[in-house]
């Protein structure tokens, strides 16, 4: 598409997803950055926040992933997975209260993901790599943040 379209702002942000999902989420930076940077206001932006949050997550830059979470809830505060992953970032750094009150928005959008067991059973994509990096950090941090595992 990316070949096709140079300037489609949302193909660079599946690119940037599909590179998380294989467990690259440094090779997966550079083109989310570049997808937000063609649409800004493009209806995908919201989630290519979200996306470039969970990518700074995963390789352990909290502050940065703090920075978009809370950028991506502005684009779109009604999306699951931006509480989600902002409830994460901040139970890492250690910021427990905000962090539970993102993870109950979270909940309170998706009360089918509850907990960490129900939350896998959906999130069932990524290769081995990408969920060893998700246990390590947004796994993590979700606990800290009040997740229950089951």
């Amino acid at each position: 598409m990316i070949a096709l379209v140079p300037n489609y702002a949302p193909a660079f942000c599946q690119l940037g997803m599909t590179l998380i999902c294989l467990g690259q989420p440094e090779a997966a930076i550079p083109e989310l950055e570049k997808g937000i940077r063609l649409g800004p206001y493009d209806t995908a932006s919201p989630s290519a926040c979200s996306m470039l949050s969970l990518a700074h997550l995963l390789l352990g830059h909290v502050e940065q992933a703090i920075e978009f979470a809370r950028q991506a809830r502005t684009r779109n505060p009604r999306l699951y997975h931006t509480h989600m992953l902002l409830a994460a970032a901040l139970g890492l750094k250690g910021e427990l209260d905000e962090a539970r009150a993102a993870l109950a928005e979270g909940v309170r959008i998706r009360p089918q993901f509850s907990s960490l067991a129900r939350l896998r059973a959906y999130s069932t994509w990524g290769n081995s790599r990408y969920r060893a990096l998700r246990e390590k950090t947004v796994d993590l941090g979700l606990r800290r943040a009040g997740m229950p595992d089951e």
